[in-house]
């Protein structure tokens, strides 16, 4: 299995509002750090974070930092 590289960021972007979305996004939006529209954030590339971005993939953008 190969290694991924632990040194690769995302910054995640929330583009939709969360109003009338299902309880989990939103919950997934404020741990991601989220809370107004056009916000971002920059995490640490991960599988838990992925995980945590497929929840949400409708209301936000990801773009790869270096």
């Amino acid at each position: 299995m190969p290694k991924k590289d632990t040194n690769k960021k995302l910054k995640i972007t929330l583009t939709k509002s969360t109003i009338g979305c299902l309880e989990k996004q939103k919950k997934t939006i404020e741990a991601l750090g989220l809370k107004k529209i056009r916000q971002f954030v920059i995490h640490s590339d991960s599988e838990s974070l992925r995980g945590m971005l497929f929840v949400v993939k409708h209301l936000v953008t990801i773009e790869e930092v270096i």
